[in-house]
């Protein structure tokens, strides 16, 4: 990455011809070895973080006047904390396990910065100035040091409002993840939009049936008239695989022998509509220790108008059995005409993916979980929602 931001931006060139140990990481610009003095006046070591705008995959530009810091408050040769350096103390962890930011920084000249070259320059002078004052060489930041860099994301283009939020700790949570979606109909297909869009390790999509007009009325995205009739495998893959890396689709059932096909999966998301099928899944899931969630819609018509209840169903590996056994999920085939009748309620297919994927996120630490409902059930007519 280093390498082809330099070739395309000459204020990151002339930062590593000057001899900056810089690195990215999680989409930040970072400046390591930077020298500084504590409050005891002793030669410490910081790094230098700044938030990057992507212009495109190839260009990039300053967020802001401002940096964060990884160390301890800069002081100056008499002892005293640098001044006029506004901010406030600051906890973020980089993808690198050295790169723990403590402190944000903002010193702002008249004219502003005239790129990336020009404001780590200032910095420096300002942090690095009285420990090279009192220590000399020792304190020279211009190490020429070579950092490899720690990750390479699973986008396909810079996910910089990650970095731009400050949530990169929190995005790692998933870094690790394998996720299987069985059934890509109405709610498995918008299950699939927002997960490719999480940094999950690798996303595993199952479905062996055909995309049909009932289907372009409850996914995401706009309809080509010639994926009318193709596997639906085939036509996501075509529409995500310029986002990211790590997705694959199978053009086939999970069932009881599909053992080889969910091999290192870490969670997985079941979206079919018939109970015997459904079974066969759990039973594999049960199997191989895969927690997971299971989604269901029911629809009523009652005197012409619809009613019904979207189902979200969390079965951890310590939960499984028990949950089975209050017969929260039906594992037969039952009769769900309205469902499979009206084809416009993309909207319920859409609410039930993002229950299901907020509780995924609650699970892994993404958003606070203040509760521990392993089932919940929104009920359309009254817009009201009952975890159980």
């Amino acid at each position: 990455m280093l390498e082809s931001l330099a070739s395309h931006n000459p204020d990151i060139e002339r930062l590593r011809q000057k001899g900056y140990a810089i690195s990215f990481d999680s989409n930040y610009l970072v400046i390591r070895d930077i020298s500084y003095l504590d409050n005891n006046k002793n030669l410490q070591q910081g790094a230098i973080v700044s938030k990057v705008v992507f212009i495109d995959n190839e260009h990039v530009k300053q967020e802001d006047h401002q940096i964060f810091f990884c160390g301890s408050h800069p002081h100056q040769a008499d002892g005293n904390p640098i001044k006029n350096f506004g901010g406030g103390e600051v906890n973020l962890q980089l993808s690198s396990p050295d790169l723990v930011v403590q402190r944000s920084f903002s010193n702002k000249p008249a004219a502003g910065y005239e790129d990336f070259f020009d404001k780590i320059e200032t910095y420096v002078t300002i942090i690095s100035g009285p420990a090279m004052q009192l220590f000399g060489e020792e304190a020279n930041p211009f190490t020429f040091r070579s950092i490899l860099g720690t990750t390479e994301s699973v986008f396909k283009c810079h996910d910089t409002l990650t970095s731009r939020a400050e949530i990169g700790d929190l995005a790692l949570k998933f870094k690790d993840d394998v996720i299987a979606i069985i059934g890509l109909g109405g709610t498995g297909s918008y299950l699939l939009d927002f997960l490719v869009k999480t940094p999950v390790k690798e996303i595993r999509a199952f479905d062996c049936d055909k995309y049909h007009v009932h289907n372009a009325f409850r996914s995401p995205g706009k309809l080509e008239i010639s994926e009318l009739g193709k596997p639906k495998t085939n036509v996501y893959q075509s529409r995500y695989e310029n986002f990211r890396n790590g997705l694959s689709f199978y053009n086939k059932y999970i069932q009881s022998d599909s053992m080889s096909d969910l091999e290192g999966v870490t969670f997985a998301f079941v979206c079919v509509d018939k109970g015997t099928a459904r079974k066969e899944i759990f039973d594999l899931l049960f199997k191989m220790n895969i927690s997971f969630i299971d989604v269901g819609m029911g629809l009523d018509r009652m005197q012409g108008i619809l009613s019904g209840i979207l189902r979200t169903t969390y079965f951890s590996n310590e939960t499984a059995q028990e949950l089975i056994k209050k017969n929260y999920v039906p594992l037969t085939d039952i009769n769900d005409e309205e469902y499979r009748n009206n084809i416009q309620i993309s909207e319920l297919n859409a609410l039930n993916a993002c229950i299901a994927v907020i509780k995924y996120k609650k699970i892994r630490g993404f958003y606070v979980e203040d509760d521990s409902f392993h089932q919940m059930l929104f009920t359309i007519d009254t817009l009201s929602h009952l975890g159980e």
